[in-house]
């Protein structure tokens, strides 16, 4: 599945806003990939998937993004069938 992302950097709160695009707080700031490292984190545990099943299509200087999340083999997947 990809979804569109805008990455609010530097929030006091790290979360996510469904929507198109998803809007996603993070904490940390975007210096040395921090950011998108928090952004990957975040993603995984709200969609319930492991960590390396998250990455970055497009995007990675800027606060729009392009994110894919593999699905398969989660629960997430089993409950839509």
């Amino acid at each position: 599945m990809q979804i569109s992302v805008r990455v609010i950097p530097g929030s006091s709160r790290s979360d996510v806003e469904p929507g198109d695009p998803w809007r996603v707080h993070v904490h940390a700031r975007p210096a040395e990939g921090k950011a998108n490292e928090e952004l990957l984190q975040i993603l995984s545990r709200h969609f319930g998937v492991a960590r390396s099943a998250v990455r970055i299509l497009r995007g990675h200087a800027s606060r729009s993004k392009t994110v894919e999340i593999g699905l398969e083999g989660t629960a997430m997947v089993e409950d839509i069938r």
